[in-house]
């Protein structure tokens, strides 16, 4: 079996048996058991060269930073290395702040994003010095300049502005719209700008968008570049002078059902765009002054860089539906249950069961609790089944409902593998709990 390249980079079949880098799949199954994440570390670093390559062709323009959006996958190894290679870091909590400071990553390079960001949070942010606060509202404005004022600093801050494009994705991973709850309304942005400039401990030194997630096409991105180009052109006007563009992330990946022909924009071909969209605009219209441009991506950095791992523990053949229920659940892997999202399933040794079309489920007490359905495999219990382009929004989103405990997670580089996060105990997750007589 030959899996899509662009599906699984550094994933092969060999002599029957699914392997990551040199290292055979069952065997970490065999060794760390299931349910399990595992990562390539020559996919992520591959993913990550994509934009850095391309980024660094506009070094001398004013520069581009690749944020990489911890909310997506936010374990401490995975952070370390792309701090190592240079990354900078998009967040949305105080806790994502933590874990980034925790790997290693420069606060100096962290954009702090969100609609709700607590008092405490602003201030451990303007105590670790981070480069930019993506403001999200007039209060978020105002209640920031306050804390900066308290605490004897000046924050530095992009306003995040809403450009209601469409960008033709989920509605529940679209961003962009007036009827999201993300930015201000680009219709009220020239005015939040010299509110912003009237405030006495902040300092304007960028503008900010982000539409949505798992794009397909980065024509609604181009189309919010060119609105915030316009309206840069305003601040001008009003002596507002911004440093830095921000589009944030989006980039989607192929998970396998899309339409024929679908394919994910390429990170380098859309930063070209988004450069010469930027520089015809400077040499046109902006007087030719350098100007940086930030991005966020997440999914296309770690999407196709990992896996999840499970064990089929029941085959339940029914006269409607046929089931496989496996010891992962959507606690797990929510994606489909909250999307509906998909994911190709490949089992981990080719098995020579019958060819059966099942529904994979998890054990949980749900009935929304599946993983994939109507799914052509050769499966007999005690079978491994891989998930594929599980990367993003996996383990970051999954929960211990039925008290059931995380998957471990494993980094795969080379021959050698690493536990980047063990599977928790079932004691570990009522320890903080008290039983109050």
């Amino acid at each position: 079996m030959k899996l899509p390249p662009d599906i699984a980079p550094h994933f092969e079949f060999r002599g029957g048996r699914l392997h990551v880098e040199r290292v055979a799949l069952d065997t970490l199954g065999a060794r760390f058991g299931t349910p399990a994440y595992v990562y390539s570390k020559a996919a992520l670093v591959d993913a990550y060269a994509a934009y850095a390559n391309a980024a660094a062709k506009y070094a001398t323009r004013g520069g581009a930073l690749v944020c990489y959006s911890v909310k997506v996958n936010s374990n401490l190894t995975i952070l370390n290395l792309f701090a190592s290679l240079g990354a900078g870091f998009d967040i949305v909590s105080g806790g994502e702040l933590a874990r980034v400071i925790a790997a290693g990553g420069s606060p100096g390079k962290v954009i702090f994003s969100g609609v709700g960001k607590s008092v405490a949070e602003i201030r451990m942010a303007l105590a670790a010095g981070i480069a930019c606060f993506n403001v999200e509202s007039l209060s978020e404005l105002r209640r920031l300049s306050a804390i900066a004022g308290e605490v004897g600093c000046v924050a530095r801050i992009s306003l995040r502005v809403n450009p209601d494009v469409d960008a033709k994705t989920h509605p529940y991973i679209s961003t962009g719209l007036a009827e999201n709850k993300f930015g201000i309304a680009y219709r009220d942005a020239r005015a939040a700008y010299r509110e912003a400039r009237s405030l006495p401990h902040l300092a304007v030194i960028g503008i900010d968008c982000h539409i949505g997630s798992q794009l397909l096409d980065d024509a609604p991105l181009l189309e919010a570049l060119d609105r915030l180009i316009d309206l840069i052109d305003l601040l001008d006007e009003d002596g507002i002078e911004i440093e830095h563009v921000d589009l944030g992330g989006g980039l989607g990946i192929r998970y396998g059902n899309e339409a024929v022909g679908t394919m994910p924009p390429v990170p380098a071909d859309y930063l070209a765009r988004v450069f010469a969209h930027v520089d015809a605009w400077r040499a046109a219209r902006y007087g030719g002054k350098p100007i940086a441009v930030m991005f966020e991506p997440g999914r296309s950095l770690v999407g196709q860089a990992g896996i999840l791992m499970a064990r089929v523990e029941v085959l339940k053949p029914g006269t409607s539906k046929n089931f496989a229920v496996l010891d992962a659940a959507m606690n797990d892997l929510i994606r489909p249950a909250l999307y509906g999202a998909w994911h190709e399933v490949v089992s981990v040794v080719e098995s020579g069961a019958p060819e059966t079309v099942w529904d994979l489920v998890g054990p949980i007490c749900e009935s929304g609790d599946w993983l994939a359905r109507d799914r052509k495999l050769k499966l007999a219990e005690g079978d491994l089944v891989a998930f594929l382009s599980a990367g993003a929004y996996g383990m970051t989103m999954a929960s211990n409902y039925n008290t059931r405990p995380r998957a471990v997670e494993l980094l795969v580089d080379g021959s050698d593998v690493h536990v980047i996060r063990e599977r928790e105990s079932i004691a570990s997750l009522f320890a903080g709990e008290r039983v109050i007589v």
